[in-house]
C-alpha cells in the first residue's frame, strides 16, 4: 500500500519505535549483549533461539527462520494487515498516518476501536441501570469482579439506545455501521441497533481492543447468541473469545482449554480456572490453532459429547494435523451427556473440572478410536479400510517425530508392519525425522562479491559512506547487480536508513525474504570494517567492469576487422578473468 502511504512515513515510523518494545508487551525477552533473546513465538522450543536486534530494528529466529521488522511481527503475531500493522505502530509510536495526496482519507483503524469502546462502556452503563440483566448475571453465579473482568455488559430493549448513545455523529454512525452494530431500516430511512436486550460480551484482540460483540438473550428468544458479523476488525475464523483475558489472568500459560461459548469461557473463570477460550460460532480453525499454540503448548479440546459437540471436534482435529509437531499437544474432553463446562463446573467444581483435564484423551488416541469405530478391525477387509481411512489424514502431518510415531501407532492398530505401513503410504521406509537435506552450495556461491556487498549495506547501512561507489557498477553483467544498485541509490537519498527500513522497502519483491536471511547473518566486522570491505569489493567490481569493456571491445574488432596475435592473447586472458567462478553464483 505504499501508493497510499508515503514511504518517507514508513522509514521513519521504523526509526521511531522500538522494535524491542513491540517484541517485548507480546513475548518475555531476555537482554543478550547488545541484543535480546526468547523462545520463538513461532514455534514451539525450549532453547531460545529468537533475536531481537534493537541495532538492525530486526528479529530472526535461527530455528524455524522466521524474520523481520516491527510491521512484520504485528502482521505475523497478532494477524495484522500491513496497513493496520502500520496504523497500529503508528499509535503505539502517537504519531498519525498520512496519506498521499490524491488517496482516499479514509478513517483509521483507531477511530474504528475507540468507538466500539465507546459502545462497550455504553453496555457497562446499562447492565448498572437494568434490575433483570443483573439478576440475570447473579443467577448465573457471577459475581462483581468477574463480570468487570470480562467487561461485560447489556444492550437496552430498544431499537435506537447504542446509534442515540454513541452514534451520535457521522463518524461514530459510520463506524458502528460498517461494524455490523446498526443496520439499515427496511423503508431505508434510519438505522436501529442489532443487538438489543442481550448480556453483552465484548470480544477483545490481543491487545485488548474491542473488536466485535457476542450477545446473549436473558430469556429463550433466537438466536440465544448472536455475534457481530464479520467486517476489517473481526474475523471469527481467526479470533477467540477470552484469550487476552486468560493472557491477564495468567503470565505463563502451560494449557489452553477450548469450549464452545462466552457463558463457559466466564463461568470457569468465575471458579478459578482461567485458561479457556472459545470459538465464535465456527469450528476451531488452523488461524485458532495457531494462535493458541503461540501462547502455550497444550491445548484441550472441551466440547459437549453430543453428536454435534463430536462433529466439531473432528474438525477440529483435522485443523490441528498440521501444525502437529514436537512439543505441540492436543487433548480431547468430552462432556457428559447434559452438561457443558459451565453447568459441568458448577456441580464438580474446580477440581473436578480439573480432574477432567488431565484425563483427556491425547489426539493420536482420539484420532486412532474415531477411525476404528468406522470399521471392523476383526477383519483384513476392515483394516484395510481403516488404512484407506488415515492416509489423507496422515498427509497432513509434518514430517517429524511425531508423524513417525503416528504411522507406527496406526500401524499397531492395522496389525501391519510400520514399514509395510509407510510402503503403503508410498513413503521411504527409512525415518524421515533423522533425516536433514542440505542444499546443494552453488558453484562460487562463497566469497560472492555482490553478495557480500549486499549483506555489508543491509547490516551496516551507514558504510556506504565511507566507500566510493565505482562509475558504471549498474553496467556490470552480475547477478544481484540491479538490487546492489537500488540499495546504494536508496542510502544515497537517507544515509539514515535503518535495515529494518530497508528490508521494508523490498516486502513485496521476489528477493525481499532472501534480503532478510542476508539481514540475519553474522558479520564479523563492525561499521568500520564494513567501509573496508565495501571499498574492496568495489575496488574489485570496478576493475571487472574495466576487464569486460576491454573484452568487449576486442570482441567487437573481432568480429569486424580481426585482432592481432597479441590481442587473441589479451582477449582470451581476459574472458578466462571474466568468467572466473564469481560469475557462476546464480543467487542475488
Amino acid at each position: 500500500m505504499s501508493g497510499r502511504i508515503p514511504q518517507q512515513f514508513i522509514d521513519d515510523l521504523i526509526a521511531r519505535a522500538d522494535i524491542a518494545e513491540v517484541i517485548g508487551s507480546r513475548v518475555r525477552l531476555q537482554k543478550a549483549g547488545r541484543e535480546y533473546k526468547a523462545c520463538c513465538p513461532f514455534h514451539n522450543e525450549k532453547t531460545p533461539s529468537f533475536t531481537v536486534s534493537p541495532t538492525k530494528q530486526f528479529y530472526h529466529c535461527f530455528g524455524c527462520g522466521a524474520h523481520g521488522t516491527a510491521i512484520g511481527f504485528l502482521m505475523e503475531f497478532d494477524g495484522l494487515g500491513f496497513i493496520e500493522a502500520i496504523e497500529d505502530l503508528a499509535s503505539q509510536v502517537g504519531i498519525e498516518v498520512p496519506r498521499e495526496a490524491g488517496a482516499k482519507q479514509g478513517p483509521s483503524r483507531v477511530d474504528y476501536y475507540a468507538t466500539l469502546a465507546e459502545a462497550a462502556a455504553f453496555y457497562r452503563r446499562s447492565l448498572k441501570q437494568s434490575v433483570p440483566a443483573v439478576d440475570y448475571l447473579k443467577n448465573r453465579g457471577l459475581n462483581g469482579e468477574t463480570v468487570t473482568a470480562f467487561g461485560i455488559g447489556y444492550a437496552p430493549d430498544s431499537w435506537e439506545a447504542l446509534g442515540k448513545n454513541v452514534g451520535t455523529d457521522d463518524d461514530s454512525r459510520q463506524h458502528l455501521i460498517e461494524t455490523g452494530m446498526l443496520k439499515p431500516r427496511r423503508e431505508g430511512r434510519g438505522w436501529f441497533d442489532m443487538f438489543r436486550d442481550r448480556i453483552m460480551f465484548p470480544i477483545r484482540d490481543t491487545r485488548g481492543r474491542v473488536i466485535a460483540f457476542g450477545g446473549r438473550t436473558l430469556g429463550d428468544g433466537e438466536p440465544k447468541y448472536l455475534n457481530s458479523p464479520e467486517s476489517d476488525l473481526f474475523h471469527k475464523g481467526r479470533e477467540l473469545y477470552g484469550l487476552y483475558e486468560a493472557r491477564q489472568a495468567n503470565r505463563d500459560i502451560d494449557t489452553l482449554v477450548v469450549v464452545e461459548g462466552y457463558m463457559d469461557v466466564v463461568a470457569l473463570a468465575q471458579h478459578g480456572i482461567h485458561n479457556a477460550v472459545a470459538t465464535l460460532g465456527t469450528a476451531c480453525t488452523e488461524a485458532h490453532l495457531d494462535k493458541l499454540f503461540r501462547v502455550a503448548d497444550n491445548v484441550v479440546i472441551c466440547f459437549d459429547g453430543d453428536a454435534a459437540g463430536r462433529r466439531a471436534a473432528w474438525r477440529a482435529l483435522e485443523n490441528a494435523l498440521g501444525g502437529m509437531r514436537e512439543g505441540r499437544q492436543v487433548r480431547f474432553l468430552f462432556l457428559p451427556d447434559g452438561h457443558d463446562p459451565d453447568s459441568l463446573v458448577a456441580e464438580e467444581g474446580a477440581a473436578g473440572f480439573n480432574s477432567r483435564l488431565a484425563d483427556s484423551q491425547p489426539l493420536s488416541e482420539y484420532l486412532v478410536s474415531h477411525l476404528g469405530e468406522q470399521v471392523d478391525l476383526g477383519s483384513v477387509d476392515g483394516r484395510a479400510k481403516f488404512v484407506e481411512l488415515a492416509r489423507p489424514l496422515l498427509a497432513r502431518l509434518p514430517a517429524g517425530v511425531y508423524r513417525e510415531m503416528m504411522i507406527d501407532r496406526l500401524a499397531q492398530t492395522a496389525r501391519i508392519d510400520s514399514r509395510r505401513l509407510r510402503g503403503l503410504l508410498g513413503e521411504s521406509v527409512t525415518s524421515t525425522s533423522q533425516t536433514r537435506v542440505r542444499r546443494p552450495q552453488r558453484p562460487g556461491e562463497r566469497g560472492n562479491r555482490v553478495r557480500q556487498a549486499i549483506k555489508l549495506l543491509l547490516q551496516h547501512p551507514a558504510a556506504l559512506q565511507y566507500a566510493e561507489v565505482p562509475d558504471g557498477l549498474a553496467t556490470l553483467d552480475r547477478p544481484g547487480i540491479p538490487v546492489l544498485c537500488q540499495l546504494v541509490a536508496d542510502l544515497r537519498t537517507d544515509p539514515n536508513l535503518s535495515t529494518a527500513a530497508i528490508l521494508e522497502r523490498w516486502r513485496d519483491h521476489e528477493v525481499g525474504n532472501y534480503l532478510a536471511r542476508l539481514a540475519a547473518d553474522e558479520v564479523l566486522v563492525d561499521v568500520d570494517g564494513a567501509a573496508d570491505e565495501l571499498r574492496n569489493i568495489f575496488s574489485q567490481l570496478a576493475r571487472d567492469g574495466a576487464i569486460g569493456t576491454r573484452a568487449n571491445e576486442l570482441m567487437a574488432k573481432a568480429g569486424a576487422e580481426g585482432l592481432s596475435d597479441a590481442e587473441k592473447q589479451e582477449l582470451q586472458a581476459l574472458l578466462g578473468t571474466r568468467h572466473g567462478p564469481d560469475r557462476t553464483n546464480q543467487g542475488v
